[in-house]
C-alpha cells in the first residue's frame, strides 16, 4: 500500500472507477476523476444525477479503485478504497466550489452537469492486486 495515501489518492491526473449497488444487487460502475481524500478518513467525489447517485441513495457503500499498468498483472499498482456514503448535498457551498472548480476542466455546461457533493468514510484500504501480502488496511 503506498506510504502517504492521501498524496496517493489525490495525484492527478489519474482516473478511478467507482462502483456502487442498488439495493436489490444491480451493480454499476463508473469512471470517476473527482473523487479526493481531504483527510486519513474522508473523501469528497461529485456526480450527476445518474445511476451511481440513486444507488448510493438506495445503498451507501461504494468502491473507488485506482489503477495503474505494469509489465505484469502482479506488477500492477494501484488501491481499492471501501467507502460508505455519510451525506450528500444537492446545494451549497462545498458543491459550488467543486462546480467552479470543474468548469476549469469540463467547462461552463461540464460543470452544470454537476449535480451533488458526495461525502464518503473510509472503511478499509486494500492492494490493487492482493496477493496474501496483508497489506489490508481497516480504518
Amino acid at each position: 500500500m503506498p506510504s502517504n495515501l492521501i498524496d496517493y489518492f489525490n495525484k492527478s491526473p489519474r482516473l478511478g472507477v467507482l462502483s456502487t449497488s442498488s439495493t436489490d444487487g444491480r451493480v454499476n460502475t463508473a469512471v470517476f476523476g473527482s473523487p479526493q481524500m481531504t483527510d486519513e478518513k474522508t473523501v469528497i467525489a461529485a456526480t450527476a444525477d445518474n445511476r451511481t447517485f440513486a444507488n448510493l441513495r438506495e445503498n451507501p457503500y461504494a468502491m473507488y479503485t485506482i489503477m495503474e499498468t505494469g509489465e505484469s498483472i502482479t506488477e500492477w499498482k494501484g488501491i481499492r478504497v471501501y467507502m460508505k456514503l455519510k451525506e450528500y448535498a444537492t446545494s451549497g457551498e462545498l458543491l459550488d466550489m467543486i462546480r467552479n472548480e470543474a468548469a476549469k476542466f469540463v467547462g461552463e455546461e461540464g460543470a452544470k452537469m454537476i449535480y451533488a457533493c458526495l461525502t464518503f468514510e473510509i472503511y478499509e484500504v486494500r492492494p490493487l492486486v492482493d496477493l496474501g501480502q496483508g497489506w489490508e488496511k481497516s480504518i
